[in-house]
């Protein structure tokens, strides 16, 4: 798998990683939690209708998104991961300290 893009995540007190390869529009998700790990990947593999922004605070568009089609789509999905799922997507975190630690 080819990671294009990785971004940490965390569900109760266990950390994990979401590693995204654009070439196969795939998504791993490595985590110990196997209750987040599920919530995550069925989030991922399905089809949400977002409320887009444009240009102002108040110019939405509802869009239907599929998180794996490319990086673009999969960050978007990924801020309303939290409203579906309580999972946290840590976009901070750095995913190498989360890998070597991978709990509270």
């Amino acid at each position: 798998m080819a990671v294009t893009y990785s971004v940490a995540i965390s569900y109760g007190k266990d950390l994990g990683v979401i590693e995204y390869d654009g070439e196969t529009k795939s998504a791993d998700v490595i985590f110990a939690n196997d209750e987040g790990k599920k919530l995550v990947e069925d989030y991922l593999n399905k089809i949400h209708e977002i409320n887009v922004p444009h240009e102002t605070l108040m110019d939405f568009t509802a869009e239907k998104i599929d998180p794996l089609e490319n990086e673009e789509n999969l960050k978007l999905a990924l801020t309303r991961l939290w409203n579906s799922t309580k999972v946290h997507v840590d976009w901070s975190r750095p995913v190498d300290y989360v890998k070597a630690h991978p709990s509270y």
